[in-house]
């Protein structure tokens, strides 16, 4: 069946994350309920990364396999099928196919991807910010962006982020950071933040951790530390979701896809850590 591959953004704060959840309005039932309606069958969608309930995403991909006539349908009219499939999906507004296009081959929205790009935002003030409540988590405590700085960058670079990731059966924690730093505008803080993929609740968890030292509640040292853990940590905490927005997904060119897709199946082990 052809594939197609559907540039995403939603507002997390009205959807109970990503994955499809009987009784939950959630963004990929909605996304399959949709598509099912247009294709006139049954269609699974599978996306980039899973966002936790009230996680935003501005620069989300997905991928779904579609019947002949639906990709032909594509073919010449993607916007109008884009408006539809939004319309269909959330007449609230709250998502938006943005763009729509057939994927090259090899490609999978989730393996053939090379990074994962997030965005954090927090109002640093004594009094919360009604204009950012949907978008920004509040902390009245003063805080010492530098010192947020310096954790973040000790925390860039292959590793285990076991301290750092809510658990799952069978899974991985070990992950390649490539970029957290930090922009202050008044007293709105913004991270920023690239790996090759996240686990579990692992973005909230590390900024979190710039949170503490921050706030002088946590060392720079021992938050520099829980790395050697390799189990999760109460020393982290986790911030709220809704500061969270999932900005951009990477991926190599149409020739690799399918060779990086075959990579990223490969489950990572602590022997990948030496040197």
């Amino acid at each position: 069946m052809p594939r197609m591959r559907l540039d995403l953004a939603y507002d997390g704060g009205g959807f109970s994350g990503w994955a499809a959840q009987p009784g939950l309005r959630t963004c990929q039932g909605e996304l399959e309920r949709a598509l099912a309606t247009i294709a006139r069958e049954p269609v699974r969608v599978t996306v980039a990364g899973r966002t936790d309930a009230g996680v935003h995403a501005s620069g989300q991909v997905a991928h779904a396999d579609v019947p002949e006539a639906l990709a032909a349908d594509l073919a010449e009219r993607a916007p109008r099928l884009a408006h539809r499939i939004s319309r269909l999906a959330a007449p609230e507004g709250d998502l938006v196919v943005r763009r729509l296009s057939l994927a090259p081959e090899g490609f999978d929205a989730r393996f053939s991807a090379v990074s994962r790009s997030y965005r954090y935002r927090i109002v640093a003030s004594e009094a919360s910010d009604p204009l950012e409540r949907r978008t920004a988590a509040h902390v009245a405590r003063p805080l010492d962006v530098d010192a947020m700085r310096r954790c973040a960058d000790l925390l860039v670079g292959l590793r285990d982020f076991a301290a750092f990731c809510r658990p799952r059966e069978g899974a991985t924690t070990i992950r390649e950071l490539r970029d957290f730093s930090w922009r202050q505008e008044g007293a709105l803080l913004t991270a920023s933040l690239t790996a090759d993929a996240f686990c579990h609740s692992m973005v909230r968890a590390l900024v979190a951790a710039c949170v503490r030292v921050g706030e002088g509640r946590l060392p720079l040292a021992r938050a520099a530390a829980l790395l050697e853990e390799r189990r999760r940590s109460a020393l982290t905490g986790l911030m709220p979701a809704h500061g969270l927005t999932l900005v951009a997904v990477g991926y190599p060119p149409d020739d690799e896809l399918a060779a990086q897709a075959e990579r990223a199946r490969a489950r990572r082990s602590a022997d990948d850590l030496d040197g």
